[in-house]
């Protein structure tokens, strides 16, 4: 399962944008998506495309659906993480809320005000990776999706806590790829982006 971050928008590291529809990629955002597409067509199989329903994730997966003749399923499993009120604020504001320390130091214990817990969205997630290994057992498919479910993923997947998943960073654009067998999932690449792309997030 190779899972990748949806390239750059307008918004990508001032705004917590969310679910909220609308959000396009900008001209940078296309080129990411046109130029991790030229990396996994170097890959011997893609069995599957998919992307969660947001437009900026439906973008990002079209050039590597296209590469391959395969067309994008839309899977609501990957979607972002509903940040309830906190959808569209600014992220400067956002880190002088005293709350902004739990959601870096603790996140297992915090609840988006009318949104959803990062626990919750962490197991939606392993829901979803889990359905989907099932549903392509011996296949190779893709996964376009945002920063904190995938970093969320990872997590799960090396067995570390979800307090620490803000550690691992996930760039727009970056591949992930872990194989899911029956004896537990093997981590193969994280944040896989070309060496002048790696920066903290």
């Amino acid at each position: 399962m190779l899972f990748v971050r949806h390239g750059q928008t307008a918004t990508t590291g001032t705004t917590l944008p969310g679910r909220a529809p609308g959000l396009h990629l900008s001209d940078a955002g296309l080129a990411q998506a046109a130029k991790v597409a030229e990396r996994i067509a170097g890959l011997p199989r893609i069995d599957a495309v998919y992307a969660s329903p947001l437009e900026r994730t439906r973008e990002t997966a079209a050039p590597i659906a296209k590469g391959r003749k395969l067309r994008v399923r839309i899977e609501r499993g990957l979607l972002e993480c509903d940040f309830g009120t906190w959808t569209g604020k600014r992220l400067k504001d956002l880190s002088k809320k005293p709350e902004w320390a739990t959601v870096q130091r603790y996140p297992s214990g915090f609840r988006f005000p009318e949104g959803e817990s990062f626990a919750d969205m962490q197991t939606r997630m392993i829901d979803t990776v889990n359905r989907l290994a099932g549903q392509h057992r011996g296949e190779v498919i893709v996964c376009v999706s945002h920063a904190d479910p995938i970093k969320a993923a990872v997590a799960a997947a090396v067995g570390t806590h979800l307090d620490l998943f803000q550690r691992i960073v996930i760039s727009p654009c970056s591949v992930t790829t872990v194989v899911y067998a029956n004896g537990g999932p093997l981590v193969l690449a994280v944040n896989s982006v070309p060496l002048d792309e790696l920066k903290p997030s």
